[in-house]
């Protein structure tokens, strides 16, 4: 026979490991979605940028469509960022990815020397394993092979299946290019005339 006062210290002990081990048995393993979102912040993906930043989701309607043997599925999404995954026959070949660069201008510096474009804008190549544009100096469209059968051509040939137009007529009023001032004029004063100036 348990004595009293040790009934006391024991069942309350008793009923937090029971709490505890139901408690981690009942752990789901993360959904595919969530599995995709860890792998992707592992690769160090772009972090969520400027507040200015377009929407991540406003860059889903840019990305190709699944075809030709390939299935495109998005992998994460956050504020001025989108990625989706090209998979063929169950392995993931490529990585497709839109960034808004207003928070991050070194990532669009690195086009001005470009002598090459793709669908008519500057490209560079990335190491041995990314190509990428950049739309109206602001967009950076990447396609980073997975695999080595996915060559630098099919990163140009994937480059122009997004729709680079529509994405160019994204507004891009908070450009991280420096504005053009307009000149400064004199303001009106009322009964007064304004002096004249001399034509040049």
């Amino acid at each position: 026979m348990i004595p009293a006062h040790w009934r006391k210290i024991l069942v309350p002990v008793l009923l937090s490991l029971i709490l505890f081990v139901s408690a981690c048995s009942t752990t789901k393993p993360p959904s595919q979605f969530e599995q995709t979102q860890q792998e992707t912040s592992r690769r160090n993906a772009p972090a969520a940028v400027a507040k200015g930043a377009t929407s991540g989701s406003t860059f889903n309607q840019f990305f190709p469509d699944s075809g030709s043997g390939y299935e495109v599925v998005p992998a994460q999404e956050k504020n001025g960022f989108a990625e989706y995954k090209v998979n063929k026959a169950g392995q993931n070949v490529a990585v497709l990815s839109i960034s808004d660069t207003v928070g991050n201008p070194a990532a669009a510096t690195k086009f001005q020397n470009s002598t090459t474009k793709v669908g008519g804008y500057p490209s560079v190549e990335q190491g041995s394993n990314i190509t990428a544009v950049l739309v109206n100096n602001r967009y950076q469209v990447k396609v980073q092979s997975r695999d080595a059968s996915f060559t630098p051509e099919d990163r140009e040939a994937w480059l122009q299946k997004f729709n680079l137009r529509g994405l160019a007529k994204l507004p891009t009023a908070t450009s991280s290019l420096p504005r053009i001032q307009s000149p400064k004029v004199a303001p009106t004063l009322p009964g007064k005339l304004q002096p004249a100036t001399n034509p040049t």
